[in-house]
């Protein structure tokens, strides 16, 4: 259905923006009856919501008047959680009100405060703002909400999830109680619904989101990792779908700063986007994005919600996100406005089962499978490289020329091969990856124990490894270290880039252990472990022996005889005979309770007369009596 009409001025801006029918969260802001109601509404991202207020709160602004007059205090109020949303809402605010006249004016955390002021200063008619910098406006005197007639808060979950509560409570305190108050939010949880009772009036609940098509237009993947190629792994899915802008999240800024130089290296055209950069650089990395400079966006969550960058075709999770939310704004980046897109996690093998619960709580189903490997993707470029849209593209007639001179002058096979150095030259180039879930031969995947989709059901069969199929490794830390597997298995996937699955038998001697290892993983194991500045050493080594650790057990201790370590001393007589039997046990003198001789005719010398204990009690004699009478006191003096 086409837009209803709301005002001549954004009825011109949609069509020529191209917009030709609401969205269904669009629809339900603008039904008759909602008009000059508060609204409370939830709806997934990526549905429109911004052009959704700015329509919605059109009437109340302009009313019968066929643009603003001059600007004063402000009269729309938009509150957003981050610089990048509230700059978008503006960007896309200013061309939905840009034939009504409206000055709009932005006032965000790390831009030129006095710069805003002034802005302030000279009338303005919409505001749009992060919640710290417009309380401090408000606190200075720059920001005057006595005109207001509606207030908008977009993303309002994340507001109070971050904090922002108290700034928020300030800054609608402020304005006039007759306000129109929209309260958009991705879910209305109890916090938000104590926020909207308090502010609201009469509040229209609309929930636009689609229970049945939650991010239909995305597509999940989750690729099974080693934990030392989380670099590799992005490397190769950037590589491997080719998109034309893709956003990969980190979960701190460490990671996004390694990432990024990681990349840079690599060749991608990359910027960074994270909570310690300026907002002038941030503005820029979007910038590059947007006008093609960049092609990939490495981010910390700050960068989850709201953003809408066109042609984002890829989301990878080179990190998980921490919760269900995360997971649904991450992935929202894409898939916005009825295009595909895919979202992609990279799940080392002890992270699966958090993975697995981040999608069930989503409600999302994900394909499982290894990342893309060096051969699938150059397998990939050649078929785009011999693609018909490779060919049918316009050239012009200087390249023509150009062309032509080639043929004339090179064999076709020459010229061939020239095209492929190029463009392989140009191309980042694809990481050698292992798969940790993949099957380890042909011989063997029968009896692997699967999931519906054919997937593995756990990285290795449940049956033990062959001798062919391990590899031995040594750690220079044994018993006498207190080594003991339930650390020393940790130790050795940290330091090999490796999980337990793929540890064989363990064997400790007093010097050292030896361990096995799934041959399928003993290249990137070398090299992880080649790699690693732990003070703990890892190399390689052989097979124990059968009778090694028992013979290992007594290493070093003096031995005099075949049979044990120790040599036991023959017994001397007292009398300085030599003999090899002691002489015979002899019962100790003691007599039975009733008073009977001992084994060799004598009385017990130890027993008493009573034949009751062997100790008769002594007669109880009283202490002489304290004499007072003779007491002559202590001398004085």
């Amino acid at each position: 259905m086409p837009f209803p009409a709301v005002h001549p001025a954004l009825d011109r801006a949609l069509i020529n923006k191209g917009y030709a029918e609401p969205t269904p969260v669009q629809a339900a802001v603008l039904e008759a009856e909602h008009a000059d109601r508060d609204l409370l509404v939830s709806a997934q991202t990526g549905s429109g919501k911004t052009v959704a207020f700015g329509l919605a709160a059109a009437p109340t602004l302009l009313g019968d008047k066929p643009i603003f007059g001059p600007g004063g205090a402000p009269l729309c109020l938009a509150i957003a959680p981050t610089r990048e949303l509230a700059m978008q809402v503006a960007a896309e605010l200013q061309w939905l009100y840009a034939d009504s006249g409206a000055k709009i004016a932005t006032c965000v955390g790390g831009m030129d405060a006095r710069r805003e002021a002034r802005a302030l200063s000279f009338g303005v008619h919409i505001v749009v703002g992060t919640p710290g910098r417009l309380k401090d406006h408000i606190d200075r005197g720059n920001l005057d909400l006595s005109e207001l007639k509606v207030a908008v808060l977009d993303e309002a979950d994340e507001m109070l999830d971050m904090g922002f509560r108290e700034d928020l409570e300030h800054i609608l305190d402020q304005a006039p109680a007759e306000r129109r108050t929209l309260l958009f939010s991705a879910t209305i949880a109890r916090d938000i619904a104590t926020l909207a009772k308090r502010y609201q009036k009469d509040a229209v609940r609309i929930d636009a989101t689609d229970k049945t098509r939650q991010h239909a237009d995305i597509e999940y993947r989750a690729y099974r990792i080693a934990p030392n190629e989380i670099e590799h792994a992005v490397v190769n899915t950037l590589r491997w779908f080719e998109a034309p802008r893709a956003m990969v999240f980190c979960s701190t800024r460490d990671s996004v700063r390694h990432l990024q130089s990681s990349l840079l290296e690599r060749g991608f055209s990359t910027v960074s986007l994270s909570g310690e950069m300026g907002q002038r650089e941030r503005t820029d990395a979007l910038q590059s994005l947007r006008d093609g400079r960049a092609r990939v966006c490495v981010a910390t969550d700050v960068a989850a919600r709201g953003l809408d960058l066109p042609d984002l075709g890829l989301v990878i999770h080179a990190e998980l996100p921490m919760n269900r939310a995360g997971l649904l704004h991450r992935s929202g980046r894409t898939g916005r406005a009825g295009k595909k897109g895919i979202s992609v996690m990279l799940v080392p093998h002890s992270r699966r089962r958090k993975a697995e619960r981040l999608m069930d709580e989503a409600g999302v189903d994900a394909v499982w499978t290894g990342a893309p490997t060096f051969d699938e993707i150059r397998k990939a470029d050649e078929g785009r490289l011999l693609s018909p849209e490779f060919f049918e593209a316009d050239v012009s007639d200087e390249d023509m020329i150009v062309a032509k001179r080639m043929i004339a002058e090179r064999t076709p096979d020459e010229i061939a091969a020239a095209l492929v150095r190029l463009l392989r030259k140009e191309q980042p180039a694809p990481e050698e990856l292992s798969d940790p879930g993949s099957d380890r031969g042909p011989a063997k995947r029968d009896r692997m124990v699967r999931n519906d989709d054919g997937t593995a059901a756990q990285p290795w069969p449940g049956e033990r490894l062959g001798a062919d199929d391990v590899v031995w490794f040594r750690l220079d830390v044994g018993r006498n270290k207190n080594a003991d597997p339930k650390w020393l298995i940790p130790l050795i996937c940290r330091i090999g880039g490796i999980s337990k699955p793929q540890i064989g038998a363990i064997r400790t001697f007093p010097e050292e252990t030896r361990f096995e290892v799934a041959k399928t993983h003993e290249k990137a194991f070398r090299e992880a472990v080649a790699a690693s500045k732990d003070e703990v050493k890892i190399t390689p080594s052989e097979a124990p022996t059968p009778g090694s650790m028992k013979a290992s057990r007594f290493a070093g201790k003096p031995r005099e005889d075949g049979d044990r370590p120790f040599k036991k001393t023959p017994y001397k007589r007292a009398d300085g005979g030599e003999g090899d039997a002691r002489p015979p046990f002899k019962k100790k003198p003691w007599a039975p309770h009733s008073g009977k001789s001992g084994a060799d005719g004598g009385a017990n010398p130890r027993s008493n007369a009573s034949g009751d204990k062997p100790y008769a009690k002594k007669p109880f004699k009283a202490k002489p009596g304290f004499k007072k009478d003779g007491f002559k006191g202590k001398p004085k003096g």
